[in-house]
């Protein structure tokens, strides 16, 4: 399952342009300075994210040795000394798009980072510990391709302790479904890039060239989700394909044309009402993974280069504080203002400050679109061809996935799981 492509050639730059769209005019309107803009940018993440630091800090219990602690402020230090959680070759659960030393990528260095809380360490992943917590248990990724890099790598960090008799994978479309026969317990990933319905949402063929979004219908997908016990959605890269996109409500009005930030929060508002009404917060977990940054522009992190991207980079963004201009603004004022009225139903997982660090773990050149590998003649011409919004693995998912892990073993999720 991956991203539909726009034309090949215009790629990077026409996504690019249709990610920024949306902060654009609000930008060019307050400041002509790019100092100044990127400044606004990181006030204004605070202002919607920074309020809920609170909510982001987990005591880490007696098992991790910890105390409070913000997982999401930190830094990316060098660890070259230890091996990574799994490597691309023990692991035939990773699909081409992301196995970027497979596909030729000459260095392994966006492997050799560690992501270090100001106040605390991550807990290190153990496998066995949480199959144990999800024994007789289901946990779901929902999302687009970008979930299902993260369902991938949670599957890389569980099945190594796993008998090969014991573990299996099949799909049911829209789902993929990773089994631990042992603990009777499944990995899931399920295709809904919108969350709501939408004309993209077949399993592997959904490249539409209009896409038509159903703002107020989420059954045909939800009936999916119910009685699972955790549950990891995600949804933003899809909405960012032009800034209107075609969506009915109420169906009777046909379909209307509306600028994304809106439907994006319409379409919050009806998966919202389906977890008020159906999640049981004793029994059941719900996260959302915030948006996971694009690194198409190198003069955002290097001032001197001119029409540069993710392609070349091979270690992380070192200001003390980096935000850059891929991520939505309006839309992220949308998922905190839902946030806030589903506490404690729901879970922020913050991860996109964390990963805006991250410019040198994308998949860059190094992968694979519409089935098939880049050639050398591609690959030659990254600033088309370059991928700059998916992620190599190992690599930055994984460390979402610990952050992740670090919840699902807190004392206080243990007592409702």
């Amino acid at each position: 399952m991956r991203e539909p492509s726009l034309p090949d050639r215009r790629f990077p730059m026409v996504l690019a342009f249709l990610i920024l769209i949306g902060t654009a005019r609000l930008l060019l309107e307050t400041s002509s300075s790019p100092c100044a803009r990127v400044g606004m940018l990181r006030r204004l993440y605070r202002a919607i994210f920074g309020a809920q630091d609170g909510k982001h800090r987990i005591g880490l219990g007696s098992g991790f040795n910890g105390s409070e602690c913000n997982l999401f402020e930190g830094r990316w230090v060098s660890d070259r000394d230890s091996d990574p959680l799994y490597e691309e070759e023990s692991c035939p659960y990773l699909t081409q798009q992301v196995t970027c030393r497979r596909n030729g990528r000459p260095d392994s260095l966006y492997q050799s980072w560690r992501w270090k809380p100001h106040k605390c360490d991550l807990p290190r992943f153990d496998a066995v510990k949480l199959l144990e917590r999800l024994r007789d248990k289901r946990l779901m990724f929902i999302g687009d391709s970008i979930q299902r890099i993260q369902w991938e790598s949670m599957v890389c960090l569980l099945q190594s302790v796993i008998p090969d008799n014991k573990k299996s994978l099949h799909r049911d479309p829209p789902m993929k479904i990773f089994k631990a026969e042992e603990f009777n317990a499944s990995i899931e990933f399920y295709w809904a890039p919108f969350m709501v319905e939408s004309n993209a949402d077949h399993a592997t063929k959904h490249r539409v060239q209009k896409r038509l979004v159903r703002l107020d219908s989420i059954a045909r997908h939800s009936r999916h989700w119910e009685g699972v016990q955790v549950l990891v959605f995600e949804s933003y890269v899809w909405w960012m394909n032009k800034p209107v996109i075609n969506a009915t409500i109420n169906g009777s009005y046909g379909v209307q044309e509306f600028d994304v930030p809106k439907a994006y929060r319409l379409a919050l508002s009806t998966w919202a009402d389906w977890i008020r009404f159906n999640i049981d917060s004793e029994t059941q977990r719900v996260f959302f993974m915030s948006m996971s940054p694009t690194h198409l522009w190198s003069w955002e992190w290097k001032p001197a280069s001119d029409d540069g991207n993710c392609f070349n980079e091979t270690s992380p963004i070192r200001r003390s504080t980096y935000w850059g201009s891929g991520s939505n603004l309006d839309v992220m004022g949308a998922l905190k203002d839902v946030m806030e009225e589903l506490k404690p139903k729901v879970t922020l997982l913050n991860i996109t400050q964390l990963s805006e660090y991250r410019k040198d773990g994308h998949t860059s050149v190094y992968t694979e679109r519409r089935g098939e590998l880049l050639t050398s003649e591609q690959r030659s011409n990254p600033r088309v061809y370059a991928d700059c919004i998916h992620w190599c693995l190992p690599g930055v998912p994984d460390t979402w996935n610990q952050i992740l892990y670090a919840y699902l073993m807190d004392d206080t999720f243990k007592r409702s799981m």
